[in-house]
């Protein structure tokens, strides 16, 4: 007799996909880019906004890291080679620090885009294989 978990079976596939996903995208942007995911998402955030910045706390809201990891993350992002990003203050607001994406970091951002995508796609089509399988069972 089959147990009508259904939802739950559902639940699983889609939260181990996930972990797969994450995992390769991880690696693939450590191997090819020298980028964690944390920072690609920056880059992304940061590089789909009108002024091309943030500021620390809507990018740690964003991420989903405290706030000191943010700032460790935005410090590493400022000293890596490319200078990906910079940080000035708010002239409105003296306490409000921005982060802005600089133009290498912006190339650099489409860069690893397209190559983000690519894998997403690829995944995607092989989710959508494998739960057509699973549908059949």
């Amino acid at each position: 007799m089959k147990d009508n978990n259904d939802a739950l079976d559902k639940w699983f596939f889609l939260s181990n996909s996930f972990n797969v996903i994450h995992d390769k995208l991880e690696k693939m942007l450590v191997e090819h880019y020298d980028l964690s995911l944390n920072e690609f998402y920056v880059l992304y955030f940061i590089s789909n906004t009108e002024d091309k910045e943030l500021r620390l706390q809507q990018i740690q809201e964003m991420i989903g890291l405290s706030q000191s990891a943010t700032s460790r993350l935005i410090v590493r992002m400022e000293a890596k080679n490319c200078g990906a990003l910079e940080r000035h203050v708010c002239e409105d607001d003296k306490r409000g620090i921005y982060t802005r994406i600089t133009e290498l970091g912006e190339n650099k951002f489409q860069r690893v885009l397209e190559t983000v995508n690519e894998l997403l796609q690829k995944e995607f089509q092989q989710m959508t294989k494998l739960q057509s399988i699973l549908d059949k069972m």
